[in-house]
């Protein structure tokens, strides 16, 4: 008897925590996500729009407190009330569960009309996400998380169903989309097309497949497996620099993805390729001198809990 009431009174605690906590998605093509609830604070990371996450705090500030949320990738960071459209537990599961379009292009434009021609709604940028009313012909209805309404053009957004037919999350496939992002500039922080950095580059391009893993370099070098030997290295293997603690274990500082023949493609100043070999035009003295492992992640996509989809993170299913 007593351990039943134990029991029940261990299910009313988590129906409570259930009912207390806080829920939002992301309302802007990308969310700032800063150290402390102020426009003057360190970036820490981004939130692309469309993106489930749970509100684990409140400033202080008025009349508008900022909220401090946990995204996906289960990280934290205090974002502009404005760009995040809080939700009861029930709206929260309703834009879960709703269809939705999946921006696919780098960079697009809602508009308030079906036509070019008509009034911006907002930006977009890949993997961006809208709730999905209706389709006509070369375009999607789509809707904001905070109730806007406007059209997407379908070359620059798919029917997410359509999309998840036609998923690839090859290596030459991952490559391809992080090559179609070199020239674009470093920002710390950064997570999209609008500007990243190291790892919010190799996140960035790895969303777009739908494949979620942790935000910074550290993390993501303790993932799927660990490869020693650089000639071990597979085009998509992730790539890791840094330097090595006294007792000789790795500061990991800096990832990239490897292409094959010596080569890596990743974000400093630029997304740019480097290479390991001497005498090729892409040689990278200071990366080759600081390399320390690699990590192949793509084989292991939902087979550990670091690598997952949107299918399979719990933010997404609630």
């Amino acid at each position: 008897m007593k351990r039943l009431i134990l029991s029940a009174i261990g299910v009313i605690c988590a129906m409570s925590l259930i009912s207390a906590q806080e829920y939002g998605v992301v309302n802007i093509s990308v969310c700032n996500m800063r150290s402390t609830p102020d426009f003057d604070a360190e970036m820490v990371s981004q939130a692309l729009l469309g993106t489930p996450v749970h509100i684990i705090g409140n400033s202080d500030s008025q009349p508008f407190p900022w909220p401090e949320i946990e995204t996906p990738d289960e990280y934290t960071g205090w974002v502009h009330y404005a760009t995040v459209t809080r939700m009861s537990f029930d709206q929260y599961h309703a834009w879960n569960a709703a269809p939705k379009a999946v921006v696919t292009a780098l960079y697009g434009v809602v508009y308030a009309k079906s036509s070019t021609r008509s009034a911006t709604i907002s930006d977009v940028v890949a993997g961006d996400r809208l709730k999905l009313i209706k389709k006509r012909g070369a375009w999607l209805k789509v809707e904001f998380p905070d109730g806007r309404q406007g059209w997407i053009q379908r070359k620059t957004a798919m029917v997410e169903r359509e999309w998840r037919m036609k998923l690839d999350q090859s290596p030459a496939a991952v490559l391809e989309s992080a090559k179609s992002m070199l020239g674009f500039p470093y920002i710390w922080a950064g997570m999209s097309p609008k500007g990243m950095d190291c790892s919010g580059f190799v996140r960035a391009v790895l969303f777009m497949h739908d494949i979620i893993i942790p935000r910074d370099a550290g993390p993501q070098s303790k993932i799927g497996e660990t490869i020693e030997d650089r000639d071990s290295l597979q085009p998509g293997d992730l790539v890791f620099f840094g330097s090595r603690r006294s007792n000789g274990t790795p500061r990991v500082s800096h990832v990239g993805f490897y292409l094959g023949d010596g080569k890596f493609i990743h974000s400093l100043g630029y997304v740019k390729i480097g290479s390991f070999v001497p005498g090729t035009p892409e040689y990278d003295s200071f990366n080759t001198d600081r390399y320390l492992m690699g990590a192949r992640i793509l084989p292991y996509i939902d087979q550990v809990p670091e690598i997952t989809t949107t299918l399979t993170t719990p933010f997404y299913a609630e």
